[in-house]
């Protein structure tokens, strides 16, 4: 996870001069859960609405795609972009803004008349996800140091599974009593508390504007890895791979060499540089990171599903079928944690 900012440790170092990140470390901590426990809660909870959204809304499979890919499109194309712009801005301020947006959004996806009205709301969820949840992960890289610093990501960790685990569960009882749409307001008591515990708690710290964002590279990055999910989406549905899809395609495979070379030229300045893949630690990791997470991600969207439609599970039941997984991602994350801090450190 400290791959999504690298800077943390640099931050570390002028935070401890210019802000009293020992004051409030672990209400600082609680900010943090609060603000990413929204991305993992919404990343899990809508999966077992599906069938009740397809219902309600008319939708076929592809257009159900959209309710899950809208909301990570943004959040994984702006991810970086969003890391970039806490350092430029400050990470407290992306921090409160970024929870906000994913507020009102949330607010806004209960209150959808339609499916493209949801899409929307979704999307703009995925942009606040993409603010939040880098700079709560740097906040904790700024506040704690050594072991402490991996058993506080650790419980960051492990709370966020937690909370992906209870969310279905709940999700799915308020789905079964009739309202889907209250699993968006979920969101909302979580999102106040964490912008009030961020605006009193959480220290300021001192952006750094060395360089001007990627704004161009976050652009194209976006607008590629959309078109591909739409080509993918289509080429996969019975309408098979039309005109369109082949051209979308071939499209996104453009922009997204366009981006790379984009990146290239900006060098260090760039929200992905590309120097990083000279490092063969960092390829591994994140071509584990991809297939773990590739795999979970095909699981928990298409699990909840299988069980409503072909099993006949209620929505609570899908939702409960869940629990072992993250259940043991809570327990051990902590752990997991304290020995990567002890490892760590006996490396260096």
């Amino acid at each position: 996870m400290s791959s999504l900012h690298p800077a943390c440790d640099s931050a570390a170092a002028h935070s401890a001069q210019s802000s009293p990140t020992g004051l409030h470390p672990n209400l600082v901590l609680m900010t943090t859960i609060l603000a990413s426990a929204l991305a993992f809660v919404d990343g899990s909870v809508v999966n077992v609405a599906l069938p009740t959204l397809a219902k309600n809304f008319n939708a076929d499979a592809g257009a159900l795609q959209w309710v899950i890919n809208s909301y990570l499109l943004p959040l994984s194309a702006l991810l970086l972009l969003g890391g970039a712009a806490g350092d430029y801005f400050g990470r407290r301020r992306l921090l409160i803004l970024g929870t906000s947006v994913f507020a009102l959004a949330s607010l806004g996806s209960a209150l959808a008349p339609g499916l493209p009205a949801l899409l929307a709301s979704r999307l703009f969820q995925g942009i606040g996800a993409a603010m939040l949840m880098p700079n709560s992960l740097a906040i904790l890289g700024q506040t704690f140091t050594g072991a402490s610093k991996g058993r506080a990501i650790g419980i960051w960790a492990a709370t966020g599974a937690a909370a992906g685990a209870i969310g279905p569960v709940v999700g799915g009882w308020l789905i079964d009593l009739g309202s889907w749409r209250a699993i968006f307001l979920l969101n909302l008591p979580l999102a106040c508390g964490a912008i009030v515990l961020a605006w009193r708690v959480v220290p300021h710290d001192r952006p750094s504007q060395t360089y001007p964002l990627d704004a161009i590279g976050g652009i194209l990055a976006t607008i590629g890895l959309a078109a591909l999910t739409w080509a993918l989406t289509v080429g996969s549905s019975r309408r098979g791979w039309t005109p369109a899809a082949v051209t979308a395609a071939a499209g996104a495979v453009l922009l997204l060499c366009i981006f790379l070379r984009v990146e290239l030229v900006r060098g260090p300045r760039a929200m992905m540089p590309l120097h990083l893949f000279a490092s063969k630690s960092f390829v591994g990791l994140t071509i584990f990171t991809l297939l773990l997470y590739g795999a979970l991600g095909g699981l928990l969207v298409l699990l909840p599903y299988v069980l409503i439609k072909a099993a006949g599970y209620s929505a609570t039941g899908a939702g409960a079928a869940l629990l072992p997984l993250p259940l043991i991602l809570t327990v051990t994350s902590p752990l997991a944690g304290v020995l990567a801090g002890r490892i760590g450190r006996g490396r260096r």
